[in-house]
């Protein structure tokens, strides 16, 4: 018997709410991370990679910017541990990254403010420099030209 996505099935649930709800509860969701042992961390990334490309694009895209957001008022300790807790998940398991759709993720990422931006492409970069040369190939593989331009590497 299969283990229950149940992150996945929150991420599809959060997807679907208005703003003013899913801002919030997003929001604690994502503190919770940093509570919970590595096990569960990975466990979380690997469900979230899994249910994202099942969800509509319409839905997912609100959550992911929502998501995007929050993370640019975190602090930045936290900011790069739910980065590099995704970075090494798709790091070991590309073939995740792939079944998203990465133009439209990278619109949503190019539709916040320039500063929002900024914190993202800062804490990527910081990651994504720290990582081994296999590691980084890997992600410059499956990461579109145009993302890269957009995050400046």
């Amino acid at each position: 018997m299969a283990e229950e996505n149940f992150a996945g099935n929150i991420i599809v649930v959060l997807a679907n709410l208005p703003d003013f709800l899913r801002t919030p509860i997003l929001k604690k969701r994502m503190i919770e991370f940093f509570a919970m042992d590595e096990l569960e961390k990975k466990q979380l990334v690997n469900n979230a990679l899994e249910a994202g490309p099942t969800i509509p694009f319409a839905n997912f895209s609100k959550l992911f910017k929502t998501w995007l957001e929050i993370l640019t008022v975190l602090p930045e300790d936290q900011r790069n541990e739910l980065f590099s807790a995704y970075i090494s998940e798709i790091c070991d398991s590309p073939e995740k990254l792939i079944a998203f759709h990465l133009d439209g993720i990278l619109e949503i990422f190019l539709s916040l403010d320039n500063e929002k931006q900024n914190i993202i492409s800062q804490s990527i970069k910081k990651i994504i420099n720290g990582l081994d040369s296999e590691k980084k190939r890997k992600l410059f593989v499956i990461i579109p030209d145009n993302a890269q331009k957009s995050l400046k590497f």
